[in-house]
């Protein structure tokens, strides 16, 4: 299973930025998915994940509000809008796939990851 990020770039505060998760493999559908960001000399953490179905999503705190996680099963695809950008949301995000449709927080979970997408905030 490959998945490729994309969409990063940079943008001012307040600014509002899409990444996308292109999945290679055709059951894509039964997978969990979720997002994570590792910021410059910290730890990756959790953004945000959405079931198979795409019925059920979860939100770190600290994006709650103004990151909304989606997916399209027929583009094999998982996206995450980001909207009012801060500066502390400057990270590299990756996607990760669960194939067993979990629903978790823990990075342990997920058994498949892209190479993640550069997000710079600038203030």
């Amino acid at each position: 299973v490959q998945l490729q990020a994309s969409g990063g770039g940079l943008v001012q505060a307040g600014g509002s930025l899409r990444l996308s998760c292109a999945a290679s493999v055709r059951i894509f559908s039964s997978y969990s998915m979720g997002w994570f960001r590792q910021a410059p000399g910290k730890e990756r953490e959790f953004v945000a994940h959405i079931t198979w179905s795409g019925s059920t999503t979860y939100y770190a705190d600290s994006v709650k509000g103004r990151f909304t996680i989606s997916r399209d099963n027929a583009k094999n695809t998982v996206y995450l809008q980001m909207n009012s950008l801060k500066p502390e949301d400057t990270a590299v995000y990756s996607c990760a796939a669960d194939p067993y449709g979990r629903l978790s927080r823990s990075t342990n979970m997920y058994n498949y990851w892209g190479q993640g997408t550069l997000v710079t905030v600038s203030s």
